[in-house]
C-alpha cells in the first residue's frame, strides 16, 4: 500500500524572492509556478528539495483569515522545517550564506546529531542536521 505523500505548502510575502531564496539557500528547483491573477504575485510554485517536495504561494489576505497565513501576518510560525543532511557544516554555510538568520547556532548536541536552527527571509524556521563528525 502506498502512503500519501506529505508536501509542506508554505505562505510567503514574495513568492518570487523566496523561490530564489530556497535555490541558493537549499539547492531547491523550481518545477512549475503559476503566477497570480494580478500578475504581481504567485498563486502556486512547486519546487523539488532532495527527495521531497515544497509548494508556496504568496499571501491572499483577501480570501479570508481562516487560510494560511505568512509568518509575517500571522506573527510567527507554527512549524520548524527540518533539513537532514549528510554535512550539517556544509549545509549551514549554504544557508547563512544565501541570508538566513542564525537562531540557533549550529553544534554538536547531546542527542547526537550536528543541529542548528535559521530563520528565511520570509519568517519561516528551518532546522538543519547531520552526523557529527
Amino acid at each position: 500500500m502506498n502512503s500519501p505523500a506529505l508536501i509542506p505548502h508554505l505562505v510567503v510575502d514574495d513568492g518570487e524572492a523566496a523561490i530564489a531564496f530556497y535555490e541558493k539557500a537549499f539547492g531547491a528547483k523550481l518545477e512549475a509556478k503559476h503566477p497570480a491573477e494580478d500578475g504581481k504575485r504567485l498563486m502556486h510554485a512547486h519546487l523539488t528539495l532532495g527527495a521531497g517536495a515544497l509548494f508556496l504561494h504568496d499571501d491572499f489576505p483577501e480570501f479570508g483569515e481562516h487560510g494560511a497565513k505568512a509568518p509575517a501576518r500571522l506573527g510567527g510560525t507554527s512549524c520548524t522545517f527540518h533539513l537532514d543532511v549528510p554535512d550539517a557544516d556544509a549545509a549551514w554555510e549554504r544557508a547563512v550564506g544565501a541570508g538566513a538568520a542564525v537562531l540557533m547556532p549550529l553544534d554538536n548536541q547531546f542527542w547526537g546529531m550536528r543541529y542548528g536552527q535559521v530563520k528565511d527571509p520570509f519568517g519561516h524556521v528551518w532546522s538543519i542536521g547531520g552526523p557529527v563528525k
